[in-house]
């Protein structure tokens, strides 16, 4: 135990200055870590199904877009506050998942055909939100200001933003730690590395894959509530489309896919870089993004297994020369 603590004592001591970060940080520097914390949390969730279960989906911005759309909806047009929304939200994304993917785990899709089966799935919940009058259609929703409280989600400044979304990412490592030590983690473990031992040992694929996406799908239904609360906008085409479901996978692919600490290095390392390419060449349209592209495949190229993953490696080799 104390070895635990001194190894990890450089992340206790990050984790407990971030607390203090708003006191005398600016708006744009909180809201590039509101956005980091934020990217970091949805890359947690999505791990647990796409890390630790092996099943690559494309198509997470389905359960992010049916949390944000339930909660805003609850809160425009019944006057349900998000907080309830966001609940509301994540056990629908829950159940949309638990549909998905029993319908898609019963037929034995797995591989490249699971992931082309969740884009097809975003495809249709996008086409069918773009459609529909009822939830903003192409025109998407907006949410109407209120006098600032916790109680509506809206607020004056970007501090209580801050330490709610930080409070969710504390939250998703929570639940990852807890999945790794639990039954649960060693069953998903074993169906990624090898599904037909996995079936052979015992273990009903189809159960616990279902258990992971559907825990996987309500945590990020729980985002995209704060997400909407956060920018008081949201739209079909951004919050179902593929872009989102991209950003969600990028920062665990890049941290170390599997892995705790793997998607919340990722978004500490790809949001803080995005902000200030952006903010130094976003002068020339599009440079921001090439310069932020070739850094992000530069890092696939050296780094393929994960920053967390390369970093254990060196590590062990040193120790063991060390030694």
């Amino acid at each position: 135990m104390v070895d635990s603590i001194r190894n990890n004592l450089w992340l206790y001591t990050a984790g407990i200055a971030l607390l203090f970060l708003p006191l005398f940080a600016g708006d744009q520097v909180l809201h590039t870590m509101i956005m980091t914390f934020f990217y970091a949390y949805l890359g947690s969730c999505w791990n647990i199904s796409g890390g630790y279960a092996g099943l690559f989906s494309i198509g997470h911005s389905v359960f992010f877009g049916v949390g944000a759309y339930t909660s805003t909806l609850l809160f425009v047009r019944f006057g349900i506050s998000p907080w309830a929304g966001m609940l509301a939200g994540g056990f629908l994304a829950a159940l949309f998942g638990l549909g998905f993917g029993f319908l898609t785990f019963r037929f034995g899709l797995k591989g490249h055909f699971f992931a082309l089966a969740t884009i097809a799935f975003c495809k249709v919940m996008e086409i069918i939100a773009l459609n529909w009058q009822f939830v903003g259609g192409a025109g998407g929703l907006v949410i109407p200001p209120h006098d600032p409280s916790y109680v509506v989600f809206q607020f004056n400044h970007k501090a209580p933003f801050y330490y709610i979304v930080y409070g969710f990412m504390l939250l998703s490592i929570l639940i990852v730690f807890w999945v790794t030590r639990s039954k649960l983690g060693l069953y998903l473990t074993a169906i990624r590395e090898d599904e037909g031992a996995a079936q052979a040992l015992g273990v009903p694929l189809v159960k616990y894959k279902v258990y992971a996406i559907v825990i996987s799908a309500f945590f990020t239904g729980l985002g995209g509530t704060f997400f909407a609360q956060y920018l008081t906008y949201i739209d079909p085409t951004f919050t179902f489309g593929l872009g989102m479901s991209i950003e969600i996978i990028v920062r665990p692919i890049l941290g170390g896919v599997g892995t705790i600490m793997g998607p919340i290095v990722g978004a500490f390392i790809l949001d803080p870089l995005a902000e200030i390419s952006r903010n130094f060449l976003g002068g020339y349209t599009g440079v921001h993004m090439v310069f932020y592209g070739v850094l992000l495949l530069l890092c696939c190229l050296f780094m393929p297994n994960g920053i967390i993953n390369e970093i254990s490696f060196f590590t062990r080799i040193f120790r063991r020369h060390v030694q």
